[in-house]
């Protein structure tokens, strides 16, 4: 069968903030005494200080405050649990009415979400990036409503490279080779090159590494092509050039995870490593001088050819299930004007989902630091989220891509083994 996976990068003009369409039906025309809505929410916080819980009790208090009718109550999830007990939520037909969470599509596929189109205005669906936009769409309809995004680049330690005797970031894989190697033969770094295979996130890692040799998760029609050649050749020079001779630290990739990289880093024992916002955030508080670049590509590229970055984003959607179509239209123009999402995306060094949050005044704008990523953003590749198959592959790759490294695994042989299963689940939920 056919997928479309993956869209193609637009450039979005501005345009407004969040309109519900006059007349949305549901509980009836208009918003009146709505009742309540129900929204569960993946906690972004971890710790109480930082808990998601107090934006969302003032955003829930000042919209109750504009429209008395309708009550928003809050159920806060670990990301650890959200998927699955939203799932059991909708499949007891007890359905919330609105979900923030990581995917979407098996909901979209079900028939249980309402379509953008069935609850925002036109320019407020063109106000999403556009990269966003498409990864939320299922066939040609959106069901993903955008909410905070981020995207990846090579971050790398200036003061290990000074000592190394590096002057200059990487651009070529032979290139990082090169710095890797001078990084632990210079300067004892640790971990020259960080490469979390580990189950926690592999999937991000192998798609940035994929991207960067003209791979990727999908072809050019848009099918999965996890085992094309261009993939196993990038899995056979990460193995080859970097992982055999020792250049990507004492931890077996397939066993370490983006967290344990993330907090090498902070340490300072790791040259170079792919990162996003909050981790810049978090290095420069150490007193780290973290540098972000592309991700270096494949010297059989062409010259001058820039590969997307990957991007991540999470999701709103609307359950149909209690038929509360108005409110929930009413409450989504509300959260999503600019003061409100810039809001949360500051709190957690997010990028926001619309154009409009990152260049209003009302939204404060974007520092000088954010601004490199949105750049990415815009031209990102986002994992193939609007594919109900995502998240049985997703975790497919996260578990088998570390073996293609391992002194005995042999990269053709994992991809296809990865493909292989990707297909029958693919096969099942279609």
């Amino acid at each position: 069968m056919r997928r479309r996976i993956f869209g193609t990068a637009a450039s979005t003009a501005v345009l407004g903030l969040l309109i519900p369409l006059a007349g949305c039906g549901g509980s009836g025309d208009g918003v009146g005494d709505g009742g309540t809505l129900h929204l569960v929410a993946a906690e972004y916080g971890d710790t109480p200080a930082t808990s998601s819980k107090a934006f969302w009790d003032k955003v829930t208090g000042d919209f109750t405050a504009a429209h008395p009718g309708i009550k928003v109550e809050v159920k806060l999830l670990p990301w650890a649990d959200i998927d699955r007990e939203v799932s059991r939520m909708v499949h007891a037909g007890k359905a919330p009415d609105i979900a923030l969470m990581g995917s979407y599509s098996d909901f979209a596929a079900q028939g249980e979400l309402y379509s953008a189109e069935e609850l925002l205005s036109i320019s407020a669906e063109a106000n999403f990036l556009a990269p966003l936009a498409e990864a939320g769409t299922v066939g040609s309809t959106l069901y993903g409503l955008p909410w905070v995004a981020s995207s990846r680049l090579l971050f790398y330690n200036q003061a290990l490279f000074d000592k190394a005797g590096i002057k200059e970031a990487p651009k070529t894989w032979p290139d990082l080779k090169a710095d890797a190697k001078s990084l632990r033969d210079k300067a004892g770094v640790k971990f020259p090159y960080a490469l979390p295979l580990g189950p926690e996130e592999a999937h991000a890692e192998a798609l940035i590494w994929e991207l960067s040799n003209g791979g990727g998760y999908a072809d050019s029609s848009g099918n999965y092509a996890l085992a094309s050649d261009q993939n196993i050749q990038t899995w056979k020079w990460v193995k080859d050039q970097l992982v055999t001779p020792g250049l990507v630290g004492p931890t077996s990739p397939s066993q370490l995870n983006r967290a344990d990289a993330f907090a090498a880093f902070l340490r300072g024992e790791v040259g170079m490593l792919n990162g996003y916002p909050s981790l810049a955030y978090e290095a420069r508080a150490k007193g780290i001088d973290v540098r972000a670049v592309s991700m270096p590509v494949a010297d059989t590229l062409g010259t001058g050819e820039t590969p997307p970055a990957v991007g991540v984003a999470d999701w709103m959607m609307a359950f149909k299930q209690n038929g509360k179509r108005a409110e929930i239209g009413a409450f989504l123009d509300f959260v999503y004007q600019d003061k409100n999402l810039m809001d949360f995306a500051n709190r957690y060094h997010l990028l926001p989902s619309t154009v409009s949050a990152s260049r209003t005044p009302a939204g404060g704008g974007l520092d000088t630091n954010d601004t490199q990523f949105l750049t990415a953003l815009r031209g990102a590749q986002l994992y193939p989220v609007n594919d109900p198959s995502w998240v049985t592959v997703s975790d497919t790759i996260k578990r088998n891509i570390g073996r293609a490294v391992e002194p005995a695994g042999d990269p053709k042989v994992v991809l296809e083994d990865i493909a292989a299963k990707a297909a029958e689940a693919s096969k099942n939920k279609h």
